[in-house]
């Protein structure tokens, strides 16, 4: 049973549908192996063990009869500490919200509880979701997988831990400006960014409303369309006889060059290789949008957020981690005039990036130009965590900017992914490129 822990969720689907796994004895192995783990208190906030496997049983009768609501029907999930869950804590990384109990499940959990997961538990993020990197000192910094002593990436960081070191096998997180593809690609999984408005945030505690989108963090491509089919409720994709021979690719030059560091390029360009040897184009294009959206940053998303938490943390401004406090109250620098000549700017850079990319399936990026920061560094030297927060976030970002779904993959290169970026509502198209791509990089 030990081996249901390292595999995708969607195979523990099919060993369900045979009857060859238990629902019931799948979650109790989950439930098991979380208590036993020595980073349990830093990838879980807490365990819902109650809920699962009651959710565990009814699962394993309708398996008995033939009655299974979904190919992840009967599958444990992890919930980042953002999606309301009747009854349980739901405090958002932050001590501002210490006591939170919302009386209801969100949308997304309702629907995806209705088709058959089983919740684990949920998981630590950065706090109030504001940060790349997963580093909190106010509750608990998840680590990496791939280096212990570095931070997991943020602000999904113990959704994708809890994948990443076997104690959930789907994890579902939300992604503003980067933050289900970081964590997904420094901890070697597979991460979906959503099109802003595809999935219902009804219910998730918010940090951009303009820029939020709920997706899961997994371990195939195939985990990932099964993911965002029980989120939605909706048909899944078919992956089968994905090629990229006669794909059309195009690297944003400026994201795939500038303050890329080494071992990141190294992937990157190895990615790049193994898809022409597939019969893919790829073309290096000049994407001018990009530099002018990015400098919009600061006018966009610190001012939605600190608008909307104001209130709360001026209520208690030393309850934060400072780092996190100090961009908060950034935006309150920002005019509404200012905001919305923002918004008119980045509409028309919109216009003019998809324009320029339209003949091509896909734009590729490195997830992430840095390797997960050290923890320790990241506590005691500010300048350090500046530059690390923010390049952490450089290359995603331009996927929340320009509205697009994206999707991160590992590349074979430890906590280097490679990005793709289609456009708005494409994500079936995306994932079947994806699935290309996975099994070029396998």
């Amino acid at each position: 049973m030990k081996r249901w822990l390292a595999m995708s969720a969607a195979s523990l689907g099919r060993g369900i549908e045979s009857g060859n796994i238990d629902p019931v004895t799948l979650t109790q192995t989950y439930l098991e192996a979380i208590d036993v783990h020595p980073f349990r208190d830093r990838i879980y906030t807490l365990v819902t063990p109650e809920r699962a496997l009651a959710e565990a049983s009814a699962a394993a009768d309708r398996a008995e009869h033939g009655q299974r609501k979904s190919a992840l029907d009967g599958v444990p999930v992890s919930w980042k500490d953002l999606f309301d869950t009747a009854g349980i804590l739901t405090e958002g990384g932050s001590k501002l919200l210490k006591g939170r109990v919302p009386e209801a499940d969100c949308e997304v959990l309702k629907t995806a509880t209705a088709l058959g997961l089983v919740c684990l538990g949920k998981t630590h993020l950065s706090e109030l979701a504001f940060s790349g990197l997963g580093f909190n000192p106010s509750t608990a910094t998840s680590p990496c997988v791939n280096d212990h002593a570095a931070v997991s990436g943020g602000s999904s960081s113990g959704a994708a831990a809890s994948v990443a070191f076997g104690l959930a096998p789907l994890a579902i997180g939300s992604d503003t400006g980067g933050s289900v593809r970081i964590p997904a690609a420094w901890n070697d999984l597979v991460g979906l960014k959503t099109t802003s408005g595809r999935l219902s945030l009804l219910g998730v505690l918010p940090l951009c409303a303009r820029f939020d989108t709920v997706g899961p963090l997994c371990r195939s491509v195939e985990d990932a369309a099964l993911g965002l089919a029980v989120l939605e409720g909706s048909g899944v994709v078919d992956l089968t006889n994905a090629k990229l021979k006669g794909r059309r690719f195009a690297v944003c030059d400026f994201s795939s060059t500038k303050d890329v560091r080494e071992a990141p390029k190294l992937a990157f360009e190895n990615a790049l290789g193994k898809l022409r040897k597939m019969g893919a184009t790829v073309d290096r294009v000049s994407i001018p949008q990009v530099v002018p959206a990015l400098d919009l940053s600061g006018l966009l998303f610190s001012p939605e957020a600190y608008g909307t938490w104001k209130d709360v943390i001026e209520a208690n401004p030393d309850a934060m981690f400072e780092e996190i406090l100090s961009r908060f109250r950034s935006g309150a620098n920002v005019s509404a005039p200012d905001y919305v000549a923002a918004w008119q700017q980045l509409d028309q850079l919109r216009l003019g990036y998809y324009e320029i990319t339209s003949g091509y399936d896909a734009v590729l990026l490195p997830s992430s130009p840095i390797l997960p920061p050290n923890i320790d560094r990241l506590t005691k030297d500010h300048d350090y965590y500046v530059t690390e927060n923010i390049l952490a976030l450089r290359n995603t970002r331009v996927g929340n900017l320009m509205g697009s779904c994206s999707l991160t993959l590992p590349t074979g290169f430890l906590s280097c992914g490679l990005m793709m970026l289609c456009p708005p509502m494409q994500e079936h198209n995306l994932l079947r490129l994806g699935a290309a791509v996975e099994n070029a990089l396998a």
